[in-house]
Order: C-alpha cells, then structure tokens, then sequence
C-alpha cells in the first residue's frame, strides 16, 4: 500500500477556517486636518528603500553622536489634528526630549519620505505642506520609480529645492553636515 506524497502546499489555518476571508486587507492611517487617511501596507521594495536609507542615516548619525533616526510606523504628533507617519526620521540629540513613549510629541529636524503610487499624492501635497508649516528643517522626497531623492531646506516655513540627483549622483544634506549618499547605494 503506497501512502500519497505530502502535500507541498502550505497550510494557513486561519485561511483555512474563514478569518483572514472575514477580514480587511491591512493598512496604516495617518490623521491630516483631523480626517483618517488610510494607507496601504507599504511594498516590499518600497520598504528596501527605506532599509538602505536608514541603514546609511544611523550608521552616521550615531557614529557622530547627533540623534535619533526611527523609522515607520511611528505616530508623530503634528497638532490634535496632525498625526504622520513619515518614513524615516531624524531627531537631533538636544530635542530628544520629543520623543515619547507612545509617539513622537513634535516635529523631527528632517523627514524622509519615499514615494509609492498609493500615497504619493498625500506625500507630495498634504504632508509636505504640514511638514513645511511645522517647521520640519530638512525634507527628504525619495522615488524609487525615477531613481531619484529631492532635498528641500525649511527656511521662514517654506520649502526649497536644494539638491537633487538622479539615477547616478549623490545627495548631502545641510543639516547633517558630513552626511552623503550615492544614488547607487539606495536604488
């Protein structure tokens, strides 16, 4: 008597017994001007990006001494209004007294955020403009699609475009004096 081979398919219980079919595809949400902004969870490449970006931001910013880098998910509380998720933050050390045990109380000194075509509208517009107004230093506009970051300095509550570099190149930031990166090392 032969037994028949084991199926090599994996078996997900949950699947099995109707949970995950009774459930919403996972998201995150943001809250701008007090309305819930729902966002997708974010790509697998999307979230290499942000790896290789904050892999290069801690290894400096601890090395010298300078703060804090965190990545999302991680609320930071713009106003009673204004809850964000940017992708990579950075605190510097003499502010760290933001940084809460549930969230972030205030705005980072620099913001990273990279593009997906979900939310690129939100990136682009609502949170660059609260990032702006809050005061947020250095702006970080990263898109994987183009190969490509954009970095803008605040200066009296408005963005500039100071820098920006695509495919090949690099980016240095004024903030983190000493801080560059190659475009290669992140796409």
């Amino acid at each position: 008597m032969t037994s028949a081979a084991p199926s090599r398919k994996r078996r997900f219980p949950a699947r099995e017994a109707g949970f995950l079919a009774q459930t919403t595809p996972s998201s995150l949400t943001e809250v701008i001007d007090g309305v819930p902004v729902p966002s997708p969870v974010p790509t697998p490449r999307h979230q290499e990006v942000v790896m290789m970006l904050g892999v290069a931001f801690f290894r400096f910013v601890y090395k010298n001494d300078r703060g804090t880098v965190l990545p999302a998910p991680l609320d930071v509380r713009f106003s009673e209004t204004d809850v964000l998720h940017p992708d990579l933050l950075f605190i510097a050390k003499e502010r760290r007294a933001i940084i809460g045990d549930t969230g972030i109380e205030g705005v980072p000194d620099l913001v990273v955020e990279v593009l997906a075509p979900e939310t690129a509208y939100y990136d682009l517009k609502q949170k660059k403009r609260l990032y702006e107004a809050g005061g947020v230093k250095e702006y970080w506009l990263v898109d994987p699609m183009e190969r490509s970051i954009e970095l803008y300095l605040n200066g009296s509550g408005q963005f500039a475009l100071t820098s920006r570099a695509e495919a090949t190149g690099a980016v240095t930031s004024k903030l983190l004096a000493g801080f560059t990166i190659e475009l290669k090392a992140i796409f």
